[in-house]
């Protein structure tokens, strides 16, 4: 008869705390949304939209499609402003003593909010995963931009002779503009290979498992490294089967941030580049897919970490606690570009360099939770 007595506050609890700290989160997350697009995207797409380069629906759409990638970056700093926020005014409040009086402990205290950022933490993933991808295509569409690139593509004899390199400045589609193959002679040496001739086509074409290069200049080379012959030759193919499909899909992978590929495209990509073995590219792209999963749960890292910054004594300062908090979120952010250099150059594994964040707050919560006695 006693049990639900005891039970009942306690949910009701619960939904006080949830409700308290989502609408805080909310704010937060819009306030962050605002600061973030106003100073540099609100002031480009106006100018471009007065000069007449853009639309004004143009202009709107754009300023709509970026707020998925804002907003994903947003989530993780909404929910440790907001649990923050919310701990606080509930510490001021005494509310907190309240409830530490009656015997409940911390972790039973921010269980709502641990649930709640479960949830955010999901769909922080999910945006990364679909809305921002496409967002991303979207904002390129509407820009008109076409990738520009120079890619470098090798083939090789076997492990260290060179059979061919293909360069390419730049592509539309399927169709690749002015094109450079050199094409090597591995026959001649066991361990290296000489260049033997050279195709400069006006363009090729990608059809499936085909590069078709058309209107060549070929120029032979002698074993000394000197041109004997210039021909013209109208179509010549110079990729073929597995190579041809793997080539078009890293040439078109590369040309894209990492934003702009969904889950299934950056793991495939990432497999392609090991194969390849592209081995900057390769941890460099490993990194940002770890990261998703890391990003998303530093969502529920941060919720508690909030949480336990808004723990705090009757004269305690409480400036200091969102101090603190305001110089998590910026340290967070702005060691992100380090630790993916450190991926890319191989200093670190790419495991390392996607996690040590995460568990360089785990450790935080830990010490705070020591610090603030809870």
């Amino acid at each position: 008869m006693n049990v639900p007595k005891i039970v009942l506050p306690f949910k009701i609890f619960d939904g006080y705390i949830t409700k308290q700290v989502f609408a805080a989160t909310v704010v937060c997350i819009f306030l962050f949304v605002v600061i973030w697009i106003a100073p540099e995207t609100l002031l480009k797409v106006i100018k471009r939209t007065m000069s007449g380069v853009y639309t004004p629906w143009v202009g709107l759409q754009l300023l709509i499609y970026e707020v998925p990638k804002i907003v994903g970056k947003a989530l993780p700093v909404g929910l440790l402003l907001g649990t923050l926020f919310t701990f606080d005014k509930l510490s001021k409040d005494s509310e907190l003593t309240v409830l530490r009086s009656i015997g409940l402990t911390f972790w039973r205290i921010v269980y709502p909010l641990i649930i709640l950022s479960i949830f955010i933490s999901v769909l922080c993933f999910s945006l990364y995963n679909t809305l921002i991808p496409y967002s991303e295509k979207k904002i390129n569409f509407l820009k008109g931009e076409s990738p520009e690139t120079h890619f470098v593509y090798t083939v090789k004899a076997d492990k260290d002779r060179l059979q061919k390199i293909i360069v390419v400045p730049r592509y539309y589609r399927n169709m690749i503009s002015k094109p450079l193959v050199l094409n090597f002679d591995a026959s001649q040496y066991q361990d290296t290979s000489v260049l033997s001739s050279i195709l400069q086509g006006d363009y090729a074409v990608y059809n499936k498992d085909s590069w078709v290069l058309h209107n060549v200049k070929k120029y032979e080379l002698t074993k000394d490294g000197v041109f004997k012959n210039i021909t013209n030759i109208k179509d010549q193919q110079i990729l073929s089967g597995n190579k041809a499909n793997t080539a078009f899909k890293i040439m078109s992978y590369s040309t894209k941030r990492d934003r702009e590929l969904n889950n299934a495209e950056i793991t495939e990509y990432i497999g392609m580049l090991r194969a390849e073995n592209l081995n900057d590219e390769y941890r460099f792209m490993l990194n940002k897919y770890l990261q998703r999963y890391f990003h998303s749960a530093i969502c529920i890292l941060f919720a508690i970490l909030g949480s336990l910054l808004g723990f705090s004594r009757p004269r305690e300062q409480k400036l200091v606690n969102f101090v603190i908090g305001i110089g998590i979120v910026f340290g967070y952010y702005i060691t992100l570009p380090f630790f993916d250099m450190c991926a890319e150059k191989g200093i670190l594994s790419p495991y390392i360099t996607s996690s040590i964040q995460p568990i360089a707050i785990l450790i935080a919560i830990f010490i705070f939770k020591k610090i603030k006695d809870v």
